[in-house]
């Protein structure tokens, strides 16, 4: 399944659009349930103590998600597109 449509360029366009968090929260809240929203931020979280070297088992501990969740998350890590890295460093460049 290809990810790429006009459909789904709309919706990235309408997240670059969003001019801050609480618009974001507006946002997501709306399109989202909370489980989704959840398991996306704990996805991010999970894929950013991988890159700092953390271990399966300590993330599962941390932050409660199964050990096949944190090895999906590592497969896209290790070999995706590099999106979660782009993320995170773009975070910790803005938290600098």
């Amino acid at each position: 399944m290809h990810i790429k449509s006009e459909s789904t360029d709309r919706l990235f366009e309408a997240i670059l659009g969003l001019d801050n968090l609480d618009d974001c929260y507006d946002f997501f809240e709306d399109l989202c349930t909370i489980k989704e929203i959840k398991d996306m931020s704990q996805r991010l979280d999970a894929a950013k103590m991988l890159i700092e070297g953390t271990s399966y088992l300590s993330i599962e501990s941390e932050i409660g998600i199964s050990t096949a969740t944190i090895g999906r998350v590592s497969k896209c890590v290790n070999y995706g597109t590099g999106g979660y890295k782009k993320a995170i460093e773009r975070q910790k460049n803005d938290n600098k």
